[in-house]
């Protein structure tokens, strides 16, 4: 039988990828330019209906706007706009 020290031994996790609202956003929208499509009609179809479907899955764009609520993304949204009134 193997000899183990008597420690605690501490495993580090990767810590996950710290999102903001204005980066998935921005991302997401770089994604969706290069497929083709036309990001503001896709990004407003997915805020009204949830369906992650308008989104496409290039770079990974579907799983990265579904780590934010709607409502973080809208609020960065309506920031955004107001801000630059």
């Amino acid at each position: 039988m193997p000899d183990y020290p008597d420690k605690t031994m501490i495993f580090k996790l990767r810590s996950k990828e710290v999102l903001d609202a204005r980066d998935v956003l921005e991302r997401v929208y770089q994604a969706l330019k290069e497929k083709g499509y036309n990001p503001i009609t896709q990004i407003s179809g997915y805020l009204l209906s949830g369906d992650p479907t308008y989104i496409t899955s290039h770079k990974d764009a579907r799983s990265l706007i579904r780590k934010l609520e709607r409502d973080e993304l809208l609020e960065e949204l309506v920031k955004n706009y107001l801000e630059k009134l």
